[in-house]
């Protein structure tokens, strides 16, 4: 059987990548010519918390997420790895077992570089180094604000800063309204609640609260953003 091929639009998704596109021609073509694609359905496991790591991913559709579960079970959603970013390079830097299970969140393709290639890359590409460094500088600024946030920030702010970052990795225009913006990722309430932190019941008051003061629109299929210039206020008026 052939082996599958990135569709354009998964293809334009890589290519768009923040990091990826400040990559150099030839550093960019050497990851591609050795990446290998891999196919999930939702839910699927893509890579188990205490393996070895064996290759470099990124996610070219739908959404990776990236979770634990705790001693007493309970599962710890850290985030959802969108179209266009990379991950699984820490644990092939430092040598040990990967931290977190990483699973499909609906239809999901990755593009894979087996270790044994990064580190072949690596050595004919000096640039890497440099972009790597940058790449996890970004990921601590990142975690630094997240901490900073659930320490200062009261849930009402939080919820409107994530739906924010939601909409600008997976909003596409509403069909029903030309100003509205619908989430594509669906994540159920729970799912959302473990992202900050709360309980379900909470983020659900949070949730109907702002859809009473027209910001957003409850749907079965997941969340529109009717006016994200409130959401942003939501978040401003907190910080």
């Amino acid at each position: 059987m052939d082996e599958p091929i990135l569709t354009m639009e998964e293809r334009e998704s890589i290519n768009a990548g923040r990091w990826f596109s400040s990559l150099s021609p030839s550093l960019r073509h050497d990851i591609l010519r050795c990446a290998y694609v891999k196919r999930y359905k939702d839910g699927e496991l893509i890579a188990a918390r205490g393996e070895p790591p064996e290759q470099w991913i990124a996610c070219a559709k739908g959404a990776v997420r990236v979770s634990s579960t705790s001693v007493s079970g309970k599962l710890i959603t850290l985030t959802y790895v969108e179209p266009g970013i990379w991950f699984g390079d820490v644990s092939i830097f430092d040598g040990d077992r990967r931290t977190h299970d990483a699973y499909a969140h609906g239809e999901t393709t990755t593009l894979n570089v087996a270790k044994a290639d990064f580190k072949k890359i690596l050595s004919s590409h000096v640039e890497l180094y440099d972009a790597m460094l940058r790449l996890h500088a970004r990921r601590i600024r990142q975690l630094f604000g997240l901490v900073e946030d659930l320490n200062t920030l009261p849930l009402r702010a939080r919820l409107a800063k994530q739906l924010n970052h939601l909409v600008r990795s997976y909003g596409v225009p509403s069909l029903s309204d030309a100003k509205a913006i619908r989430i594509s990722l669906q994540l159920a309430q729970e799912e959302l609640a473990q992202l900050l932190g709360a309980s379900r019941q909470r983020v659900n008051q949070e949730l109907k609260q702002m859809e009473r003061e027209h910001v957003i629109k409850i749907e079965p299929g997941g969340l529109t953003v009717l006016d994200r210039e409130a959401l942003i206020k939501i978040v401003n008026s907190d910080d």
